[in-house]
């Protein structure tokens, strides 16, 4: 049998709540550098390097990620297709826009494997999880449906499980799905051996996956087929339909069609897997101290054992405790219990019942043009640090509520302001006024960085009138 071209498929959907303060709605887990230098999403489009067959990956993102998904990709030299989604739908649909989108362009006579990937898990050993794949390479060549089950080394009660059936080349037939466990019905899953941990990780013909689901959940196949038909090319980017697609069932893979299927295959993987779904995984990353601390940035711990203290900026120093998670932004500090760590989410829950930023956006917020950092802020005025990349520029705008005082402390700025256009190198500043049309851009090789001084009644990001825009905002 002939290699078959490989398409990632990459899930870029989740949200992360458990690991607030540092994971945010407009910059969740999946794009944080929490291992190494590269985000999760990054290392998960990395350890594919070398695959046999691989194709271009498609990824399915929110639409408010979309810039900060494209710049990921180009940091590591790689492009990709990049599907958005106007409604949160989980990942049958998700996966189903994938398919579509895959065979639209590969034919229907040249179907690739899609490789279904979360982008916010890690997996150490590269090669290990190279040859699963490769296990499973000749079931989905042959039809089947094949989810990867992670070989459990402790009785966990936070995931869910898959139960092995009758042992097939490679792996073992896919008996059923299972919720997750009570800690005694956990340590009865370890104990006989016949239940892996739900890895979320699949591989499939696109055919396969499509005529699967037209069977066992045709509300989903034909929404999201409208919702494709309908898309909308956007630069770099497919928007798919709003209505369509909103209109179908929200699902996941396993309940809509992989448990109602009776040929499915799973390949166990041990290949050193952790999904990092709260703080207190970091510390089985391997990056622990002699006394069982795992920490990261300006961090000083005496007298401290067990515990995961994390720094975004500021010194974090630790005295006589032990089992904690510690973990400071700019802007927010957690402190809970290592065993409560999963329970985060509560904290997140609360902040946007009551409409607090600290849950959308980090302290520097990303923008397709660069990024600003807030400094100071109170009720009449605020600073910003705003960084603009080579050859970008802001939208063409104007303020009802504020006025704007720019001073250049790196690069060249080009700046429209009313009829006016000026070229400011370092140290040099203007100013602009209320209700004034304006517009900053880099027209030089290095990266602009100003200091804004904003002042007026009112500074929320949505008082901004939009004239034209590169971004299509």
């Amino acid at each position: 049998m002939s290699t078959a071209t490989i398409r990632p498929v990459l899930l870029c959907g989740g949200s992360g709540t458990r690991l607030w303060p540092l994971s945010r709605t407009h910059y969740p887990k999946q794009f944080l550098r929490l291992a190494d230098e590269f985000s999760l999403l990054q290392n998960t489009l990395r350890r594919l390097d070398g695959l046999a067959g691989l194709g271009v990956t498609i990824a399915v993102a929110n639409e408010i990620h979309r810039f900060l998904l494209a710049e990921q990709f180009r940091e590591i030299g790689l492009k990709g297709d990049i599907l958005l989604e106007p409604a949160a739908r989980n990942t049958a649909p998700a996966v189903a826009a994938a398919a579509i989108h895959a065979l639209n362009q590969d034919g229907e006579q040249n179907a690739p494997l899609l490789l279904v990937l979360p982008s916010d898990h890690v997996i150490s050993d590269v090669a290990a999880f190279k040859r699963a794949i490769q296990a499973a390479t000749p079931h989905a060549q042959s039809g089947a449906l094949v989810t990867f089950g992670i070989v459990p080394n402790r009785p966990e009660t936070g995931y869910g499980y898959i139960r092995r059936g009758l042992p097939v080349e490679g792996g073992f037939a896919l008996d059923r799905f299972v919720e997750k466990p009570d800690a005694e019905t956990a340590q009865g899953y370890l104990n006989t051996g016949d239940y892996l941990w739900n890895s979320g990780i699949f591989l499939f013909r696109a055919d396969s996956y499509l005529t699967a689901l037209k069977r066992v959940a045709p509300a989903i196949k034909s929404n999201v087929a409208d919702a494709v038909a309908n898309a909308r090319q956007d630069m770099d980017f497919l928007r798919l339909d709003p209505a369509s697609f909103s209109a179908s069932p929200s699902d996941s893979i396993d309940y809509a069609v992989m448990e109602k299927i009776s040929d499915g295959v799973v390949i166990p993987l041990d290949a050193g897997w952790n999904d990092i779904g709260a703080w207190d995984a970091l510390a089985v990353l391997g990056n622990t101290d002699a006394s069982g601390n795992t920490v990261q940035g300006d961090v000083l711990v005496i007298d401290t054992q067990d515990s995961v203290i994390y720094s975004d900026g500021r010194l974090v120093a630790t005295v006589g405790v032990s089992d904690l998670v510690v973990v400071a932004t700019k802007d927010a500090v957690l402190v809970a219990d290592k065993l409560n760590a999963q329970a985060v989410k509560k904290i997140v829950e609360v902040l946007k019942s009551t409409s607090r930023p600290e849950t959308e956006f980090q302290h520097i917020v990303h923008r397709p043009w660069g990024s600003y950092e807030a400094l100071a802020y109170a009720p009449r005025y605020q600073v910003k640090r705003i960084l603009v990349k080579p050859g970008a520029s802001l939208s063409l705008q104007k303020h009802h509520h504020r006025a704007e005082h720019w001073v250049v402390v790196k690069g060249t700025a080009k700046i429209v302001r009313g009829e006016e256009t000026l070229l400011l190198s370092e140290n040099q500043s203007t100013y602009i006024p209320l209700g004034v049309i304006h517009r900053l851009e880099n027209p030089g090789r290095i990266d602009l960085e100003i200091v804004e001084i904003q002042s007026g009644s009112y500074l929320g990001e949505d008082d901004i009138v939009r004239f034209d825009d590169n971004y299509g905002r």
